[in-house]
């Protein structure tokens, strides 16, 4: 569940499998504090929004019931017709619209028919809620786009860092000689995807805060990610940094070729390539 302000007044917006669900009753409290059920109702009994909801459930709900709308839509605009939510909800099997009991209770509807009776109720009103609405998402793009970086970071991590341990560190190095390994074989990654090391990257970049990972895009952290469990194969076989960085740079290219059809992975240079086994 998420709330969005909408000309100071609070929008519920729920998620029902997979779909964006908005409150129309929280709509409606823009138009009439007091009345919300009714001005849901005189909407639901007005022909062009029977029209329009028969429409949408025929294009998204396999089991709407087509008897029991065409019903309503003969009676729709007469002076004696009447219709609730929860009539539309049960005669027909429509999806479109849902009540909800307790905390969070009221009418939902799918978006694109809620912004529909946002409309109905004002379009002023309409325009600013899509507006949030098109913020709220963009915030949840975001927030998803980090949990995807975050989480492919760690996929191949772990191996990465036992085979450094396992293969090149000899137990009796410091703490401090321990480090300067790990950050030798990070850079690799690093030289054979971006070209430059960390330190490299902060000379050039000296006013942000994150590291060179952080300004990764999705495609590149796959790579990565990629990367280091084939160093840790590499490792394992005890080929040198040397040889491994070349590999790695070879195959960063030819992934980032197949994963965006993006060139600008190239190949390093010699003189880039660390010299220690």
């Amino acid at each position: 569940m998420s709330k969005i302000k909408v000309l100071s007044r609070e929008v519920t917006v729920l998620s029902v499998k997979g779909e964006d669900y908005i409150c129309l009753t929280d709509i409606a409290r823009y138009k009439n504090q007091e009345g919300t059920d009714d001005l849901i109702r005189n909407w639901l009994r007005n022909r062009n929004t029977i029209e329009f909801l028969g429409i949408w459930e025929h294009l998204n709900n396999p089991g709407f019931n087509p008897v029991e709308f065409d019903g309503f839509r003969k009676q729709a605009g007469l002076n004696s017709f009447t219709l609730t939510p929860k009539q539309w909800i049960e005669k027909t099997g429509a999806i479109g619209i849902i009540s909800k009991a307790g905390r969070y209770g009221g009418t939902y509807a799918h978006k694109d028919i809620a912004f529909e009776f946002a409309s109905w109720v004002s379009v002023e009103f309409k325009l600013y809620l899509i507006k949030e609405f098109q913020r709220l998402k963009e915030e949840e793009r975001k927030t998803l786009g980090w949990d995807i970086k975050r989480n492919l970071a760690k996929i191949n991590y772990r191996i990465h860092t036992d085979a450094i341990q396992t293969h090149l560190i000899p137990p009796e190095l410091s703490k401090a000689q321990t480090s300067l390994i790990y950050a030798s074989e990070a850079d690799v990654l690093n030289l054979a995807l971006f070209g430059k090391t960390a330190a490299q990257w902060r000379d050039e970049n000296p006013h942000e805060r994150g590291n060179i990972r952080d300004e990764a895009d999705v495609s590149q952290l796959v790579c990565l990610s990629n990367l280091e469990n084939l160093n840790a194969m590499f490792i394992a076989e005890g080929l040198g940094q040397p040889t491994r960085l070349k590999r790695l740079n070879q195959i960063a290219i030819q992934q980032m070729k197949l994963l965006t059809a993006d060139t600008r992975v190239k190949r390093l240079p010699g003189r880039n390539e660390p010299g220690n086994k």
